[in-house]
């Protein structure tokens, strides 16, 4: 839940600077293929308005969902991050986990479960676990939906990223640690993540319980306005729409 790649540099979102300019992220650049491509994708799937918003930060997501009409709790580990999201958001719903214990929530309250890129953070030895006690969270007919960097984010350059000064990225294996920074930030501090690729992902889902039911890779048309570098030939996230294996609806590979 936004650990920052924390094995090697701790929690960079607990840092104060970091998370004043993560707090002024909006959905534009690179992030605007996941504000394009989720509407129509929770449409599809997800049932319900209750929702979790897991590793919130800022709030950006949580906002984002109850626009959509959603009734919508945030959940993070990071203070600083929280205190930003109450800062911006007073009426919203914020829930600060310091121990990372989900255990305080209901089982079965939620309709969905949105991860909104904090399992890029995660460690590897930790995601199973994680993962286990959000599908404990998901009501009947409940779907998770977890949105990750793509293994290529961090080989290329993007409108929002750089990873030109980490060339040892591309000799990354499953569960090494892979760094990328966000140029617009005045603090060029990188991001220390866990690389994860899509069949590690789907080792973790099946350990944890859970069906992997939709999988997208939003490429960008070209026609969007941005200043596109790798978006339209490279897909930088990968959208995995998850459900409960003891669920009892049909299941749909995709």
């Amino acid at each position: 839940m936004h650990k920052g790649g924390g094995t090697l540099q701790g929690n960079i979102y607990e840092d104060e600077a970091y998370a004043e300019s993560y707090a002024g992220l909006e959905w534009g650049g690179t992030y605007y293929l996941v504000y394009r491509d989720l509407p129509g994708i929770l449409g599809r799937h997800v049932t319900g308005r209750r929702a979790l918003d897991f590793g919130c930060g800022a709030g950006r997501s949580t906002r984002l969902l109850r626009s959509w009409g959603f009734s919508v709790t945030g959940v993070d580990i990071a203070e600083s991050m929280v205190r930003s999201a109450r800062k911006i958001d007073p009426e919203g719903d914020y829930l600060l986990l310091d121990d990372g214990d989900l255990g305080r929530l209901p089982a079965g309250s939620f309709d969905l479960v949105l991860a909104a890129f904090p399992f890029d953070n995660v460690p590897a030895d930790e995601k199973t676990g994680c993962f286990r006690a959000l599908s404990r969270l998901l009501g009947n007919g409940g779907r998770m939906v977890n949105i990750v960097s793509s293994p290529e984010m961090y080989t290329h350059e993007w409108a929002s990223f750089s990873t030109r000064d980490y060339p040892e990225n591309r000799f990354a294996q499953d569960g090494d640690i892979v760094r990328i920074v966000t140029p617009e930030f005045r603090n060029r501090r990188p991001v220390e993540d866990v690389l994860c690729t899509d069949e590690a992902y789907r080792r973790i889902y099946k350990q944890s319980g859970l069906e992997v039911m939709a999988v997208y890779r939003p490429l960008a048309t070209g026609n969007e306005g941005w200043p596109w570098v790798s978006e339209t030939q490279v897909p930088p996230w990968v959208i995995y729409v998850l459900a409960r294996r003891d669920d009892g609806r049909p299941f749909v590979a995709s």
